[in-house]
């Protein structure tokens, strides 16, 4: 059999577990807000996450623009190098996203992918010019202006996003309180028809973008007419509101965060589905465009035939929401990354799964010094005056008792605004931005604002974070140096090293879901 329809047969199969694999991390960012508050039965929640993805995946317009991102240069690139990257790539993102959920860590699916791909392209580059004495240098593989971008977008997507958190948590926090239960009725539609409009909005800009239901003109018209779209938001979704509490005495926070879950979850199955089938779609692209033509060597024709669009057809978008859908509700792997978020952001004391570190009480202790220093300088009736608005003791006796939620739906709400207006104003930017990392960050900086981290727990909560943030950190240089030697590796050893590498990767897989089940 063509040792290139092989690699497509393996790549297809490897794309059904990468689904599996990485829905399984991913779900945290939409599924966080709504599990950890509570704001409806897990079986609802599940049920309207599941409805995103799908629709997310069929409304998206199939564009698989691996190569397209701007990692690596497609003309400078021949047939079979492109084959034996694609493939590394992806058995590359299967260990590596099965690591991070065995352990129960969110990562970036989105860094995972942009730093295999640059690992497989730098490798094959390297072995062009240090082997083959090529006369063309790293940059001319590697669009490196690109790859600086997409790095530096989500680095101050972290900072970014956690000061922001932070602010209008407190904000929202001193209006509400913790004990809002008079004032939900009176005011909550206001607060609620201002979140769904941003979120909305969100929607519209990143969930539908490329999608058949939205075209290019009316995307341009709707981030154009930004005050526009979000002015009539706002007062349809709050006269809405004010209805649906007074008439049917329904919590429109409800409403909101399952509202808020839906868009991220549409969003991430219509943006991030590239992430888990981009590179299979890439290869069988790869492979038409060379049999399309007669008596081709694959080890010269130059693929600058990827630079035009890779479309995914309809039964195959089809299959992968499904596949999604289905992990979406019987992964464990799933339920054990989003509690780890969850219990780091939580109200109430409890177990802490971390340990302390020296780090992290060096960064507690200043942040003590910081605290003291902001509370002597501003006047006391301001503080009181904060103290009073933002006193977790003030949570009502009925959330206290019975399992209560990790947090209210106050802090859901806001976790979900802020994720949503930074993700839109990052797309119409047209920056790169991870959505583990922008709604981890969110949720992370709410919990602080919320005094989540009380005494005992702020040492274990912050090197929690660490942790997490450290395993990002990690997720960039493990994906690039893996996929290196495995591009390596089957560049010299071909079959050989293909049966090794899925031996070892289908290994790692069964073992460590044993380890799960055991759990």
């Amino acid at each position: 059999m063509d040792f290139y329809l092989i690699i497509i047969f393996i790549l297809f199969f490897a794309a059904f577990a990468d689904l599996i694999v990485g829905i399984s991390n991913d779900a945290v960012n939409f599924l966080n807000s709504a599990l950890g508050s509570k704001a409806s039965n897990r079986v609802t929640i599940m049920i309207v996450a599941s409805l995103g993805v799908f629709l997310g995946t069929t409304f998206s317009s199939g564009i698989m623009e691996v190569a397209r991102k701007g990692i690596f240069n497609p003309e400078m690139y021949v047939y079979h190098e492109v084959m034996i990257i694609f493939l590394a790539v992806m058995i590359t993102d299967i260990i590596l996203l099965d690591f991070f959920n065995t352990y129960a860590l969110p990562t970036s699916t989105t860094v995972s992918i942009v730093f295999e791909i640059l690992g497989g392209a730098v490798a094959i580059a390297l072995l062009n010019i240090l082997i083959y004495n090529s006369n063309f240098s790293l940059i001319d593989y590697i669009n490196t202006s690109s790859v600086f971008k997409i790095v530096s977008s989500i680095g101050l997507s972290i900072f970014f996003s956690f000061i922001f958190g932070f602010i209008i948590q407190f904000i929202i926090r001193l209006w509400f309180t913790f004990n809002y239960e008079k004032s939900i009725k009176l005011i909550g539609p206001i607060f609620a028809g201002i979140a769904s409009a941003v979120i909305s909005y969100f929607l519209l800009i990143k969930g539908l973008k490329g999608s058949s239901l939205i075209n290019e003109f009316q995307k341009i018209w709707i981030e154009n007419n930004f005050s526009m779209v979000i002015t009539y938001g706002f007062f349809s979704f709050t006269i809405f509101y004010y209805f649906v509490s007074f008439i049917f005495n329904v919590n429109v926070l409800k409403i909101t965060v399952l509202l808020g879950t839906f868009a991220l979850a549409l969003a991430f199955a219509a943006n991030d589905l590239v992430n888990f089938i981009g590179a299979p779609m890439g290869a069988l692209a790869s492979y038409n465009i060379t049999n399309s033509i007669p008596n081709v060597n694959p080890n010269t024709f130059l693929m600058d035939g990827l630079n035009s669009k890779v479309n995914a057809e309809t039964w195959i978008l089809l299959i992968a929401g499904t596949i999604m859908v289905i992990t979406l509700w019987l992964s464990k792997k799933a339920k054990n990354v989003t509690e780890t978020e969850i219990n780091l952001g939580r109200q109430s004391h409890g177990v802490e799964r971390f340990g302390s570190s020296v780090l992290a009480k060096a960064l507690v202790t200043f942040g003590i010094i910081i605290s003291k220093f902001i509370y002597k300088i501003t006047p006391v009736k301001i503080s009181n005056f904060v103290s009073k608005r933002i006193n977790p003791k003030n949570i009502p006796e009925n959330k206290k008792l019975n399992n209560p939620p990790a947090f209210d739906m106050i802090r859901a709400s806001v976790n979900l605004v802020v994720a949503s207006a930074l993700i839109s104003i990052g797309t119409s930017l047209k920056l790169p931005l991870s959505t583990t990392f922008v709604t981890f960050s969110v949720a992370m900086a709410t919990s602080l604002a919320d005094k989540a981290w009380g005494k005992e727990s702020a040492v274990y909560r912050v090197n929690g974070v660490l942790t997490v943030i450290g395993g990002w950190i990690f997720t960039a240089f493990l994906a690039f140096f893996a996929c290196s030697i495995f591009t390596t590796l089957i560049y010299f050893f071909e079959y050989y090293a293909i049966a090794t590498l899925i031996l070892v990767a289908g290994y790692y897989y069964f073992k460590s879901n044993k380890i799960i089940l055991k759990k």
